[in-house]
């Protein structure tokens, strides 16, 4: 434990579900299994559109008698409402509920336990999620981001609502998508596309020198686009690339030479690719 570091995520807020059909509820709807969450158990997941776009990330926190919903605090009043929407007769209770979340992890990417500890599902780098009472933070959110962009891996601010499918932003490489559960909201064009191997773009970490460039700049591979930056900070950024545009191409943004920094969690062929 001596190595971990706890940030406060204010960006990050609350919902809790419970009720005799919560499970049930929740499984017909979301990306991710939730028929055999134990209390204590944590999984990344995704509320994605009919059509099968991303809107909102969220991680589910088993409890005893429910679940906690981890979403960006931003939307959680939108997505209360969208879940309560999909309500009708079944017995569940949606409401937000005051609880800080907090990200505890090793900057040296080493596992980070403790009691009341959520192990973060995506990779065990990351750490793990605490949710209330907690230490005294010792870190603020700005560096769990750097830890989590140096590791490659895409987040909230990388997926515009409505705009991405969850395959793009890596969800099936970060354990976010349960592709054997049965049906759930969007499920056919997800399944479809990775059945079919027909995605073209992925969000990969990519390095520069100096300033991070601006979002929705432009990368190109020699003449051809080949992607779009996403966020990022000095030296390194995610993108979203076509991967068969990237691969031994000279990349630049704004007349700058990028290059693509492969996570080792992201294979040279990607399952859906």
């Amino acid at each position: 434990m001596s190595n971990t570091r706890l940030a406060r995520l204010p960006s990050r807020a609350v919902i809790a579900v419970a009720g005799p059909d919560w499970r049930s509820f929740l499984q017909g709807l979301l990306t991710q299994d939730v028929d055999t969450l134990a209390p204590g158990e944590l999984r990344f997941s995704g509320l994605l559109t009919p059509q099968g776009r991303l809107l909102y990330d969220l991680f589910v926190a088993g409890l005893p008698d429910g679940a906690l919903l981890d979403v960006a605090a931003e939307h959680r009043e939108t997505i209360v409402a969208r879940l309560s929407m999909y309500r009708l007769r079944a017995k569940v209770e949606i409401g937000p509920i005051d609880l800080a979340v907090a990200a505890a992890f090793d900057p040296a990417g080493g596992p980070v336990t403790g009691e009341g500890f959520y192990t973060d599902p995506r990779l065990p780098a990351l750490g793990a999620r605490v949710y209330g009472p907690a230490n005294e933070p010792d870190a603020d959110e700005a560096a769990y981001e750097a830890h989590r962009l140096a590791l490659g891996v895409p987040g909230p601010a990388d997926w515009l609502s409505d705009k991405n499918y969850p395959i793009e932003a890596d969800f099936d490489l970060l354990a976010g998508i349960d592709f054997k559960k049965g049906c759930f909201v969007g499920q056919e064009t997800t399944s479809r596309m990775k059945r079919r191997g027909t995605i073209k773009n992925r969000m990969l970490p990519i390095v520069f020198d100096g300033p991070a460039p601006a979002f929705g700049a432009e990368v190109l591979a020699g003449t051809l686009r080949a992607g779009e930056v996403l966020s990022g900070s000095d030296g390194r950024a995610m993108a979203l690339l076509r991967l068969d545009r990237i691969e031994g191409a000279e990349l630049t943004v704004d007349g700058r030479p990028v290059r693509v920094d492969r996570p080792e969690w992201v294979p040279e062929t990607s399952p859906a690719a």
